[in-house]
């Protein structure tokens, strides 16, 4: 997917320099010059155009150090805003997003569950315009895109193939083109593993000299991997399926046709199973056991399993969780072995009851076990974003993607 950035020279370097503002929060065009390794004609003509199209303002002087004060600059947050939307069986979230990354306006919805993809889609337009009236953005001229974190193998063509035990009409579906054409706007599709990682980094909290890995649990499992400040992508741009790494070979079957993976070994779905086998448990907590159910009864037994011994069934499912966790914690410390990272983060739906339960585990396999842990401590820690994670991720994507192309036709 990297291929759909690319474009003008004049538009990567413009980027760059947005990135740079952003980063920096207040700078001048000489520090600029010197952080990009950019002449200084190149840095002023770029400048002028971002100041133009209402990117940049300037903000003042710095102080006097004996020779000409320069004129500062930063960004215009209010001067672009993007739509990320993370779509899942259960819960659709859209945020509203302006230039600096910060959420301006946010919705949410029911999940796409057993709706046919069209459907959807025309839901979900009537949805976005409903988040940019949250944002209170009335012209579509400010809007650069929509971003969409969806699960699954991706292609360059807009196509998710969800590939998932139930084979659906989502499989294949092109949702790229078809909200693009419900909506108006320029639509990129990304991984969701993909999208929590780059809301991680895109809002600072993690540092761009820093090689870190965003382990993304929602149904399934996925790995946003980010080496040197960019994300890796692999050959197919679909690196990064961390639920279908082995770890019991010859083990309990996986949907993909392998056995042993991470998901069916750890995933929500096997929590649900090894929890139904446990007596009386399933009618303490209400659980169904049915398919279209995974999700609200991992989130009834990740919720007992925090709560542990205060409530019914809260030990057993302790056991339950606490086994899935010692899955993740050997997948992820097999990934910091092999990739040298220097921060873990754990991020999505799954951890919104027992996240803690699975930091830890993670943490204590890393710092125990890792080969450099005598060379170098990994950080290992929770998402604050929360459920927006995905979103405010798709959100960046389509800020990158369409900073210097702005939309000038209204959504329908």
């Amino acid at each position: 997917m990297a291929a759909r950035y690319a474009g003008r020279s004049a538009a990567r370097t413009s980027r760059t320099i947005v990135d740079l503002v952003r980063s920096s929060g207040v700078v001048s065009r000489v520090e600029l010059a010197e952080m990009s390794g950019l002449t200084g004609a190149s840095i002023s003509r770029t400048v002028k155009r971002l100041l133009d199209d209402g990117l940049l303002v300037e903000t003042g002087q710095s102080d006097a150090t004996g020779g000409k004060r320069r004129t500062l600059l930063e960004l215009n947050t209010a001067g672009r805003f993007a739509i990320g939307v993370s779509i899942d069986d259960a819960r659709i979230t859209y945020v509203l997003v302006n230039l600096g990354g910060e959420v301006v306006g946010e919705f949410s919805s029911e999940g796409i569950g057993a709706s046919p993809p069209r459907a959807v889609v025309r839901r979900m337009a009537k949805e976005v315009r409903a988040v940019l009236s949250t944002g209170g953005v009335t012209s579509a001229a400010q809007v650069t895109g929509i971003g969409v974190a969806a699960p699954g193998r991706l292609d360059l063509r807009g196509t998710a193939m969800r590939s998932s035990r139930e084979a659906t009409e989502w499989e294949q579906f092109a949702i790229e083109p078809a909200l693009q054409e419900a909506t108006g706007l320029p639509v990129t599709l990304e991984h969701d593993y993909v999208c929590a990682a780059l809301g991680e980094f895109w809002v600072g909290r993690v540092p761009a000299a820093e090689d870190f890995v965003c382990f993304f649990a929602a149904t399934g499992f996925g790995a946003g991997m980010v080496l040197g400040g960019e994300v890796y992508r692999g050959s197919s741009s679909n690196a990064g399926e961390i639920g279908h790494m082995v770890l019991d070979v010859g083990g309990t079957p996986c949907w993909c046709g392998s056995r042993g993976c991470l998901e069916a070994v750890a995933g929500p779905r096997a929590v649900v199973g090894r929890a139904l086998e446990r007596p009386g448990l399933a009618a303490a907590l209400g659980l169904s056991g049915h398919p279209d159910r995974v999700r609200a009864d991992f989130a009834a037994i990740a919720g007992a399993a925090a709560a542990g011994a205060a409530v019914t069934g809260g030990a057993d499912c302790l056991d339950v969780v606490r086994d899935s966790a010692r899955n993740v914690a050997a997948a992820v410390l097999s990934l910091t072995n092999v990739m040298d990272l220097d921060r873990v983060v754990l991020s999505g739906p799954a951890f919104a009851e027992a996240g803690a339960i699975y930091r830890d585990a993670v943490r204590d396999a890393v710092s125990g076990l890792s080969f450099l842990r005598q060379v170098h401590p990994v950080v290992v820690e929770l998402s604050q974003l929360g459920l927006q994670s995905a979103a405010i991720g798709a959100a960046t994507v389509a800020l990158d993607g369409g900073l210097i192309a702005p939309v000038s036709s209204p959504p329908r």
